[in-house]
């Protein structure tokens, strides 16, 4: 949901916020081979991560099927989620415990946000803070339960992708740092806006808070995405659900993909049906309502 500090005066970078999603997982299963074999959606990245994490450990062969996988390069996470759902369940298959964050670390992930890394461990809403002195991935200082009633409304373009790998890195080489005093504002904002609001269930001022951040935060980034928004049809969605009432809209990391805040899952399918009146079978549109989740990863040994 953004940054609150591209500054970085005080001696940390970046301080991500972020919320854990349900709905949209990745799924792999670790079993006993001669071989290392590695099968399903984005095959190659996880047999590198996995093949970093066995010559680290001492871990012998395994096959690793990934049953389900997160869009990539939608600004959903799916390259860390990857990562560690591979080398935790690699590491925990040989019976061998390993920290989320220091694979994060040895598998390259984490190198400006910590949501992903706490949305494995524990869910939820959550704030980091930022990258400091040590070469390792931001601490997490705030992860709160989301309210199981409220939802959010994904907004796809499946026409567009976010900056991802070299051109995201060169986006963060050569954007400027924040203008003077605004890091200190969104710092405030998620402390003493945000925070308290979802403690007390108050949508109206989280989402202000929301809103603020990603305005912000999106003009920040618009010389390097083209706007405030990756996507245009993105964009448009988004301002419409703003006018039938949403809570608060947005854009997830680099995009494309955005989101709209509903206080119920009856209002998250009113403004669904509102945008499938007005845009019918746009090219690429695809909408899909989810709750927050409220806990990380989760392990099932299955039998044989």
């Amino acid at each position: 949901m953004g940054f609150v500090d591209l500054d970085g005066s005080l001696g940390r970078r970046f301080g991500s916020v972020g919320l854990t999603l349900d709905g949209l997982f990745t799924t792999v299963r670790v079993s006993r081979s001669d071989t290392l074999t590695v099968t399903g959606p984005d095959a190659d990245r996880a047999r590198r991560y996995a093949a970093t994490v066995s010559e680290r450990f001492g871990l012998p062969p395994a096959r690793i099927d990934i049953t389900g996988a997160i869009p990539s390069h939608s600004g959903l996470g799916s390259g860390t989620q990857l990562a560690l759902a591979v080398g935790a369940a690699l590491a925990r298959f040989h019976g061998v415990t390993v920290r989320s964050r220091d694979v994060a670390d040895l598998l390259d992930r984490g190198a400006r946000s910590g949501i992903g890394i706490g949305s494995f461990d524990g869910g939820g809403f959550i704030v980091d803070g930022g990258r400091g002195a040590l070469d390792a991935p931001p601490p997490i200082v705030a992860q709160m339960a989301f309210p199981d009633e409220w939802r959010l409304v994904l907004i796809f373009d499946r026409a567009a992708h976010g900056l991802h790998g070299a051109a995201e890195k060169e986006a963060f080489r050569v954007l400027p740092p924040y203008r003077p005093g605004l890091a200190d504002r969104l710092s405030r904002l998620v402390l003493m806006r945000a925070l308290p609001a979802l403690a007390e269930r108050d949508i109206e001022l989280f989402g202000a808070a929301i809103n603020e951040l990603q305005h912000c935060v999106g003009d920040y980034f618009a010389p390097a995405q083209g706007g405030r928004y990756t996507s245009r049809l993105v964009s448009e969605v988004a301002e419409f659900m703003a006018a039938q009432g949403a809570a608060c809209i947005g854009q997830s990391s680099w995009g494309p993909t955005g989101f709209a805040l509903a206080a119920s899952e009856q209002e998250a399918q009113a403004l669904v049906a509102s945008v499938r009146a007005r845009y019918g079978q746009t090219e690429g549109l695809e909408l899909m309502v989810c709750a927050a989740r409220n806990e990380g990863a989760q392990w099932n040994e299955l039998p044989g």
